[in-house]
């Protein structure tokens, strides 16, 4: 008989899946890297174990612990199913500009949540940084995960997703776009197809608000660069450890309005129901095509499902409140 001894063994293995309409206008051919497949449908699921795993192997975390940290949603999913099946308990940190829909799923999964301010600066103690921190040192038997600088985020996507990307494209991609968040997709998977075809080209997608492109291009960090923006999951008012950027050729940023509309034009017209980020990523796509030929294999990673955001995106009157639509 065929079955996975439990959930976490059904992680990673998720399919490619080519871009058609949105897609025709760019000479290349464009597959997503499809990553709701997973159980906790996103990406985050990968490093979410991962990082377990090794804080359990140098016994970071103990038996019957709790696990710790700040999260836009998705890493919380992925850590809380691993910490149901291995008997850990969860407390997640979580920003006010999240989707209701994470908040409610994180409960769902027996996670407690704790939610602050968004508009504060991240040494701020009100801080999701700050608050998960502390709450990592005040917690007896407690383990902080700091999926920003923590190794095992990078590892995980360097030893899962960036292979299955060379398997699956049989070693053809020419080019992978990705969001930018923590670091851990765009670095542990740009690293290790550029070990494998150093001319493979790795472009993030960011978002206005964050520091990355212009840290990329300068060496700055510019505050001015930071203020409140709208789309979850990619950009920071931080530089991750885990944002190698010598492996990326550059950023491309997207409005939270185009990012909005293309998570919408994502369901309509490729039938793909995803999440916030998608919809930048796919817009990113769209922004860099002058640098794709006929010849090329271009894979962009779909990050989270778009479940999480009927609220938002999904949701005709919250569109028009903010003024991406008539």
């Amino acid at each position: 008989m065929e079955y996975a001894k439990n959930i976490l063994e059904t992680i990673g293995n998720t399919p490619l899946v080519k871009i058609n309409k949105l897609a025709e206008d760019i000479p290349a051919l464009v597959l997503a890297k499809y990553e709701t497949f997973n159980p906790g449908n996103s990406t985050k699921d990968r490093m979410a174990l991962k990082m377990i795993e090794d804080a359990e192997a140098d016994r970071r975390l103990q038996p019957g612990g709790t696990i710790i940290e700040g999260t836009s949603g998705n890493t919380g999913m992925g850590l809380a199913l691993a910490a149901i099946v291995k008997g850990y308990k969860c407390i997640f940190v979580i920003s006010d500009k999240q989707s209701k829909e994470k908040m409610d799923i994180l409960k769902a999964v027996g996670a407690e949540v704790v939610v602050c301010p968004t508009d504060v600066e991240p040494d701020d103690p009100r801080s999701y940084y700050s608050v998960s921190r502390r709450l990592g040192e005040e917690t007896p038997n407690s383990w902080y995960v700091n999926q920003y600088d923590n190794p095992s985020n990078a590892k995980a996507h360097y030893e899962s997703t960036g292979p299955e990307i060379w398997k699956q494209t049989d070693g053809k991609v020419t080019h992978f776009v990705v969001g930018v968040g923590t670091g851990g997709t765009v670095s542990g998977v740009g690293k290790y197809l550029k070990e494998q075809n150093p001319e493979i080209k790795v472009w993030g997608v960011d978002t206005y608000g964050s520091v990355f492109k212009k840290y990329h291009e300068t060496g700055e960090f510019d505050e001015k660069e930071i203020y409140p923006y709208v789309t979850e999951g990619i950009g920071e008012d931080i530089l991750p450890e885990n944002v190698d950027f010598s492996l990326i050729e550059g950023f491309t940023k997207v409005t939270d309005k185009d990012a909005a509309i293309y998570t919408q034009r994502l369901a309509k017209e490729e039938g793909m129901f995803l999440g916030n980020s998608a919809g930048a990523a796919m817009k990113g796509v769209l922004q860099l095509k002058e640098h794709f030929t006929k010849d090329d294999v271009v894979v962009v990673l779909f990050h989270d499902h778009g479940s999480r955001y009927v609220g938002k995106m999904f949701n005709e009157d919250w569109m028009k409140k903010m003024g991406y639509i008539d």
